[in-house]
């Protein structure tokens, strides 16, 4: 809507986007997190464990716990985790900070999906392989309209903001120079 103030920003380290999520959510807890499946969960079987880990930005943090993971938007504590498609689909928060993993890259003018970057637990492309020999064109159609939407629902959970950090620098520098904030 013309009128109504909307933040998108690119930044560049997942650090960043930490700080500006942590901060936003003091206003009223209304900041969170999110990703793509390019993590193993491993925090499910050892909760000291942290999933999502950028050690050259001394960036550690989990994906949101099972238990009770329909209050991961508005638990103040799960600000310090991350959420997933699952978690966040059909919520709205007020800032959204999104990391887009290595499943969507950006290289000679295109925009590319690559499913092999997802993470092994990743049922939302279960059958890819498979398929992928039985009918190569339709797997790839498919993973791409699975690891797009993706990246489209997280982007869209934040009603007053959406800030990313896009692991592929490539495509981090895309976004920032080809997509205009208000």
């Amino acid at each position: 809507m013309e009128g109504v103030p909307y933040e998108f920003r690119v930044v560049d380290s997942p650090s960043e986007l930490r700080e500006i999520i942590f901060e936003k959510n003091k206003e009223a807890n209304r900041a969170r997190m999110v990703a793509g499946y390019c993590w193993d969960w491993v925090s499910q079987k050892n909760k000291s464990e942290t999933d999502i880990n950028f050690p050259a930005y001394q960036f550690y943090m989990p994906w949101n716990f099972s238990e009770e993971s329909y209050l991961w938007s508005i638990k103040p504590d799960s600000v310090k985790e991350i959420g997933c498609i699952h978690t966040c689909q059909g919520l709205e928060l007020d800032y959204v900070g999104v990391i887009i993993g290595l499943d969507m890259i950006y290289r000679d003018g295109a925009v590319l999906v690559d499913p092999s970057k997802r993470a092994r637990t990743d049922a939302s492309i279960k059958g890819y392989k498979k398929l992928l020999k039985e009918n190569p064109e339709k797997a790839k159609q498919t993973a791409k309209a699975i690891i797009k939407n993706t990246y489209r629902t997280l982007m869209t959970r934040g009603m007053k903001a959406c800030y990313v950090y896009c692991v592929d620098k490539e495509l981090n520098e895309y976004l920032k120079n080809n997509i205009v904030s208000n």
